[in-house]
């Protein structure tokens, strides 16, 4: 198993008096961006965390220094920013280039692949291999690419999520949660986190539905028996009959949408983000919840 750290050499907090040496000497080694921010700019907030998940993705290629103007302000008058968020790319410990506002992901990436060279690598390539294995079923082959990946770069939580995605489809529920709660911090809003979470929590509900055949059973001898049915849903999906699994939930929201809290499409809303909002699955489960609804 891949352990995942929060401590990242890639990127520290920078101050005046650390400037010559975290930003001009190093950047004789390799590219540094410098990030100035303060606390109440609203779109430093939101450049911040795609910045630091650019650098992540580097692998190493760059380093990130960011720099509080309100308790740092003279390198920032030194080189006449005027408004922030601002980035600088050191490079020979010259400014070689940069940018102001907080601009998407795909920017950012395009501006550092410009001081570096495509980013990514190997790693990204595991993590496709990997979800190619998971939609074919080979869940082992896939929690070896996505290992492969975590180590080439640990900090990648799409490879995190894929890992504990394919470690549940081996049945093995406790590895999952291990590596789960080694998830740095700040990391659960990321959609391959929330995938896993999800995926984990149905693989914990499928551990206490029993078998299908059971809960067949109770469905003949009473169709409106909506435990047993979403019951039966949880147990398909973690055999992998998706649109079946939807079809049962969706059922029970056709017949009666106030069913223990609404549980039937809370259930639904749960598979989809294990499965992943893009899956065809999903989709399609998604355009008939609609009709369900607005019926």
């Amino acid at each position: 198993m891949t352990a995942i750290t929060s401590e990242n050499d890639a990127i520290k907090e920078g101050t005046t008096a650390s400037f010559r040496a975290d930003v001009i000497a190093e950047s004789a080694r390799q590219p540094v961006l410098v990030d100035f921010w303060a606390p109440w700019c609203e779109p430093c907030k939101q450049l911040t965390p795609i910045l630091e998940k650019v650098v992540n993705a580097a692998a190493g290629k760059v380093k990130l220094v960011k720099i509080n103007i309100d308790e740092h302000p003279q390198v920032a008058t030194q080189l006449g920013v005027k408004s922030i968020p601002a980035v600088f790319a050191f490079q020979k410990g010259q400014p070689a280039d940069g940018f102001m506002g907080a601009l998407p992901e795909s920017q950012i990436k395009a501006f550092l692949e410009r001081l570096v060279g495509p980013l990514g690598g190997e790693s990204e390539a595991l993590i496709t291999a990997g979800a190619a294995a998971m939609t074919a079923g080979e869940h082992e082959q896939a929690a070896d690419l996505y290992s492969q990946a975590l180590a080439e770069d640990p900090t990648n939580l799409t490879a995190v999520g894929g890992l504990v995605r394919a470690i549940l489809g081996l049945g093995e529920l406790s590895q999952a949660k291990e590596i789960l709660a080694s998830v740095p911090p700040g990391s659960d809003t990321d959609p391959a986190i929330i995938a896993a979470r999800a995926a984990l929590e149905i693989a914990e509900q499928a551990e206490t539905v029993g078998d299908l055949s059971e809960l067949e059973r109770q469905l003949a001898a009473d169709p409106k028996n909506h435990k047993a049915r979403l019951d039966l849903a949880i147990a398909m999906n973690a055999r992998g009959m998706r649109e079946p699994a939807a079809d049962a939930l969706l059922k029970i929201i056709q017949q009666d949408r106030n069913w223990n809290d609404d549980g039937a499409r809370k259930q639904l809303l749960q598979f989809f983000e294990a499965w992943g909002y893009m899956e065809p699955e999903t989709l399609s489960a998604r355009r008939k919840l609609s009709a369900v609804l607005f019926s």
